[in-house]
């Protein structure tokens, strides 16, 4: 019985073939990981924007305002919108949740909003929250700090006066046009960044908006309120 063995020919064009289908199954993996990765990033922002918002809104929700506005250096609530590159924002609200029985505290709180720079991305901003017990109008004093997202390119925030039906950019219940009352609604504006599907090493914006009532404001008074406030 004769035995014939592979050439030497038939030995290099068999390499090559399973060479190139090694490279191709290679590639197909390492697009499948940058697909994966990209999808990871995508579910994070989603899940960070969510978490922000949500917890935005529960504070704005239950923001307040006493009517003792000559209380010095204690307890004097205020509503602080600053129109910065992103925004800031500070103000009283009920909803601190106490999580240990008999402890001294109450849902009364001051909170805080704003950035800084993105320690995990060059040119990025984390979104940070402080939440102080004592209500002493200093929002950059006491209070404990946690970071609610990361990867902003922007944050924004804006106001509708419930006496004149228009939107504000800024607010200040300390100032004269907006003194001891607080806006209807107010509108969030987050702008995240995240790596393009498309282009490796480039990153691309996702906005995600909401807009929050406040319980304890007045209403709006003008004719068009109703229809405003059914397209919040």
């Amino acid at each position: 019985m004769n035995r014939r063995g592979f050439t030497l020919l038939e030995v290099v064009v068999a390499i090559g073939i399973l060479a190139m289908i090694g490279m191709l199954t290679l590639e197909t993996l390492s697009s499948a990981l940058d697909t994966r990765d990209v999808l990871e990033e995508e579910d994070a922002a989603n899940q960070s924007a969510r978490v922000a918002l949500d917890r935005l809104r529960r504070d704005l929700r239950l923001a307040y305002l006493t009517e003792n506005t000559s209380a010095v250096n204690t307890y004097r609530t205020q509503f602080i919108g600053k129109n910065d590159d992103p925004d800031q924002l500070w103000f009283t609200t009920l909803s601190h949740h106490r999580m240990y029985r008999e402890s001294r505290e109450c849902d009364q709180t001051e909170v805080t909003y704003w950035t800084e720079d993105d320690p995990t991305m060059d040119g990025a901003k984390v979104l940070l929250r402080r939440e102080a017990p004592r209500i002493d109008h200093e929002p950059e004093k006491e209070g404990l700090i946690s970071p609610l997202a990361y990867h902003l390119k922007d944050v924004n925030y804006r106001y509708i006066n419930p006496k004149t039906n228009t939107w504000a950019d800024e607010w200040d219940t300390t100032g004269v046009d907006t003194a001891n009352f607080l806006p209807r609604a107010v509108q969030i504006a987050l702008v995240f960044l995240v790596p393009d599907p498309d282009e490796e090493g480039k990153l691309v914006e996702r906005p995600y908006a909401t807009t929050v009532l406040l319980h304890y404001a007045d209403r709006l008074t003008l004719a068009s309120s109703t229809s405003t406030e059914d397209n919040n």
